[in-house]
């Protein structure tokens, strides 16, 4: 009887562990994808900012070409 006992505590603290590797490895791929998005973000508003200075620089040429 003892041993069945024991045999219970043991798989009902492996499944404990089982069930935090899992979460753990859940919330380091939302982590992983969080990041992605952010660079996907960061980069899209560098294109942006990109695009306003080449539009500033172009009206700025043609401004000082028309005087």
């Amino acid at each position: 009887m003892k041993f069945i006992s024991y045999l219970l505590a043991m798989l009902a603290l492996s499944a404990c562990g089982v069930e935090t590797a899992s979460t753990a490895a859940t919330g380091a791929a939302i982590k992983k994808q969080e990041l992605e998005q952010g660079k996907k973000t960061m980069e899209q508003m560098q294109q942006r900012l990109d695009q306003a200075n080449l539009q500033v620089q172009r009206r700025a040429e043609q401004a000082g070409g028309d005087k």
